[in-house]
């Protein structure tokens, strides 16, 4: 009995987030405060300018009258004057960085016949023959613990008995998907497609030939020099990912629209061997995607629900056990999946750890960075014992999208950061009613939150995402207005039924 307790005890642990409290590695809050200093021009620029025209007002026209006799008399000094006032400008102005507006999103709702109960997953896995009973009583216990409800869907293909995973039936799934996102969100913006200057496509699993993004461009007949992009095997993170390439790639290309798809392709990928580590993404991944439609065009502020505030990466991938912990490969007798290691939990909280503690210096008011600082100095200079101080998250962000990835992540989360229920609540009711969409889950939380009638303009979003490699990522929006659901809302058949109480 002792040794199956210590076995019960290490499970435990290995489930579980490693404490914050515990290290913080100075080398990222070094980072976040690189950023902050990289900005401080601009930073500093604002209050300077302020400063000026209030000065400015207060002159009456016989200063002004002065002022211009003065210069008169020192024509020199007024060339110089302008020219630097000129150049500085110009420098100022072009490289700047320009802001990023999101002007919708549309999240891709699957048909009421996709849906799949939990019994009817555990009869369908049983009559396949492929999984023996140490298997299914496994996935039980997973979809038990999963914090899934009964409305998750899984593809057509997966619905047949036996099941039939093919390259036909994997493209159709991601044309359902991605279309059906798409056609949303270009009848609720109005935009043509033939506008979109940027397109750029993230799912880790399906990469076929042509690509993703060719087969969208096809679809929508997109112009002949659009620059599109098809990222592939990057996890769950790659949204928050596809995002930051789109705005870099705005931060080039003027007066343009940028369109970024988020999805995962489940039918070619599902798994059907009997080895634990593989079996659970059966269990959690649930067919969804997402289109978002970006704008650097200053005319465009007025009619967007964000601002594009931050985005910050963080790549653990030069460790050994941090690249394998997500990693599809094929089991003994040859049959393909991604498989999960016991250390996946432990690795994930050193990414989350490391890209919050560069991010903190961004987002958080400057009592909660000089308390964390002071703590941190402490402890590397006087006593190792000494617990640094956590910042509390909750005075810099309005709203949580936690990637909806487990209802553990999601409780370790919370803890951690020393959340409340609300905080997590978009995530739970996603992880609920439509499970693991991958990459595109913080859109349907963001969506989740417009439905409830909680965004109100002025109010910052942090989307936290993270996925194989392994990476963490954060994005930071600001709402430029009190923003309702739009049209074709995911939730809005169903909002009215959350938050549902879970068993916790």
């Amino acid at each position: 009995m002792n040794g199956e307790e210590n076995n019960r005890v290490q499970i435990r642990q290995r489930s579980r987030l490693p404490d914050f409290l515990q290290s913080v590695n100075l080398k990222y809050v070094k980072l976040g405060y690189h950023y902050l200093i990289s900005h401080l021009l601009t930073l500093c620029l604002f209050p300077l300018m302020s400063v000026i025209v209030v000065e400015a007002s207060r002159l009456s026209l016989d200063d002004v009258h002065q002022l211009w006799l003065q210069l008169q008399y020192n024509l020199v000094s007024f060339i110089v004057f302008s020219v630097v006032l000129v150049f500085g400008s110009t420098v100022y102005i072009m490289t700047r960085p320009r802001s990023v507006y999101l002007l919708d999103y549309s999240c891709y709702l699957p048909p009421s016949h996709l849906k799949v109960k939990y019994q009817q997953f555990m009869e369908h896995s049983e009559l396949t023959g492929d999984f023996d009973e140490s298997s299914l009583e496994f996935q039980r216990k997973i979809l038990e613990r999963s914090g899934l409800g009964e409305e998750t869907c899984v593809p057509e293909a997966m619905h047949y008995l036996p099941p039939r995973p093919s390259m036909a039936a994997a493209r159709e799934e991601a044309e359902q998907v991605m279309f059906g996102a798409l056609d949303k969100l270009f009848a609720n913006t109005n935009v043509k497609p033939r506008n979109i200057g940027i397109l750029v496509v993230n799912c880790s699993l399906f990469n076929p030939t042509p690509s993703l993004s060719a087969m969208i461009i096809n679809k929508y007949k997109l112009r002949g020099n659009i620059r599109s992009f098809n990222l592939g095997g990057m996890g769950c993170s790659a949204g928050v990912i596809a995002i930051d390439l789109a705005k870099d790639m705005l931060q080039v290309h003027r007066n343009s629209y940028a369109v970024v798809v988020s999805t995962e392709n489940i039918t070619q990928n599902w798994y059907f061997g009997n080895k634990k580590s593989m079996l659970i993404p059966n269990c959690l991944f649930r067919v969804g995607g997402a289109a978002v439609l970006l704008s650097n065009r200053s005319v465009d502020r007025r009619r967007s629900k964000y601002k594009l505030v931050h985005v910050v990466r963080t790549h653990c991938g030069a460790n050994d056990k941090a690249f394998k912990c997500v990693y599809q490969e094929q089991d003994d007798n040859g049959k393909t999946g991604v498989s999960l290691s016991k250390d996946l939990m432990a690795i994930a909280g050193g990414a989350l750890k490391n890209n919050i503690t560069t991010l903190g210096p961004l987002v958080l008011p400057i009592s909660e960075q000089i308390l964390f600082f002071v703590t941190l100095v402490a402890k590397k200079l006087f006593n190792a014992k000494i617990k640094p101080y956590i910042p509390d998250f909750k005075l810099a962000f309005d709203h949580f999208c936690i990637h909806a990835g487990g209802r553990a992540v999601i409780d370790e989360l919370e803890k951690n950061l020393q959340l409340l229920p609300v905080h997590s609540e978009a995530s739970r009711m996603t992880l609920h009613r439509f499970g693991n969409t991958s990459s595109s889950s913080i859109w349907y939380e963001l969506a989740y939150t417009e439905a409830k009638g909680r965004m109100r303009k002025g109010n910052r979003v942090w989307q936290i995402a993270f996925g194989s490699g392994f990476k963490c990522n954060s994005a930071v929006w600001v709402a430029l207005r009190n923003v309702k659901p739009s049209p074709n809302n995911p939730w809005e058949d169903c909002i009215h039924r959350y938050p549902v109480q879970l068993n916790l």
